[in-house]
């Protein structure tokens, strides 16, 4: 089988990739990626298996284009930081919208399984328990709202024309190649270079931690096996709020909480996001596997020993949103 990845030189989408090769080693990947800020070549294996496409995904030629020999579509590609969505809007309307919407129409035409990569945000905030695939849908940022409109394209495909798509969504990721935007890459890059921690308002946002590679096997599940038309959650182990996930970085970097740098609070901040798992579990068997303990510390290690992929990163246009966003320069 070939499975277009839109989006696969991401975060996430790099790492559903490693898990597909390394569990089916007979399939080939074409990735299909604009490769902005966050999307880079060196985040694919080096694989023979593995075909990269530079496109947009609204650009509706090269995407019926490279879906040609490929039995399934998985949609990865998105604008994904709260932060930049709340200044530049426009720019995760017409990715996450309207590129959702050229990647159904194509996998509908060619008649492929279609999977779209979606986040807990779009259910907004949840004071007590765990939002359920029937929970209604209140995003409350311009980069949730861009999801749950892709989300809803997706679905109303499903229903309206029988296309074989289903959504799977993801409570908060972290682990290896995740860009330093993100609070647990910069924090741990943070504390490695002695810089400050940036924390937003008092750090007591909660958070359903999930480890990159769970999730990427949770979606080679439901690629394999979910039911079109259906939600999948899937929420991680561990529930912790911002500011003990950045004490334990700074313990495990050996730095002093001193560091710690409370920063205004992101406009419309969400409070808490926790995900059931349960329809994932009963029907399709997942389980996670790695806690956060495990997870954070694999993670700090990683970015410990991998200077030579974040450093380009650290050196280059972040520095200026660094200091544009939070008003201090990194050292």
């Amino acid at each position: 089988m070939t499975v277009l990845v839109a989006g696969g030189a991401g975060f996430i989408g790099s790492a559903f990739i490693r898990e597909r090769l390394s569990t089916h080693p007979g399939e080939s990947v074409r990735v299909f990626d604009k490769l902005t800020y966050a999307g880079r070549p060196e985040n694919l294996p080096d694989d023979p298996q593995v075909e990269l496409i530079v496109a947009d995904v609204t650009d509706r030629e090269a995407v019926r284009a490279a879906l040609e020999g490929c039995e399934a579509l998985v949609n990865f590609a998105a604008e994904s930081h709260v932060d930049r969505s709340i200044t530049s809007p426009g720019e995760f309307i017409q990715t996450d919208v309207f590129g959702s919407f050229v990647l159904a129409e194509a996998a509908r035409a060619a008649g492929v399984r279609h999977l779209q990569i979606s986040t807990d945000e779009v259910y907004g905030s949840i004071e007590s328990g765990s939002f359920s695939e029937a929970s209604p849908l209140e995003p409350s940022s311009p980069y949730s709202a861009s999801k749950a409109g892709g989300d809803l394209i997706v679905s109303a495909f499903a229903h309206t024309y029988g296309a074989e798509s289903l959504i799977v969504r993801a409570s908060n990721n972290y682990g290896p190649r995740q860009h330093p935007e993100k609070l647990i890459p910069l924090a741990i890059l943070n504390a490695l270079a002695g810089d400050p921690l940036p924390v937003y308002g008092d750090g007591m946002q909660v958070r359903n931690w999930l480890h990159v590679e769970d999730f990427a096997r949770a979606i080679s599940l439901c690629l394999e096996r979910g039911e079109p038309g259906r939600v999948y959650n899937v929420g991680g182990p561990d529930e912790l709020a911002n500011l003990d996930v950045v004490r334990e970085i700074l313990r495990l970097t050996g730095r002093s909480e001193s560091l710690i740098d409370y920063v205004r609070d992101r406009p419309g901040h969400d409070r808490r996001y926790s995900l059931s798992s349960e329809r994932i579990s009963v029907e399709l068997g997942w389980a996670a596997q790695v806690g956060f303990a495990e997870g954070i510390s694999r993670t700090v290690e990683w970015y410990r020993a991998n200077e030579a992929w974040w450093g380009p990163i650290r050196s280059g246009e972040y520095r200026d949103y660094y200091q544009r966003h939070y008003g201090r320069a990194l050292s």
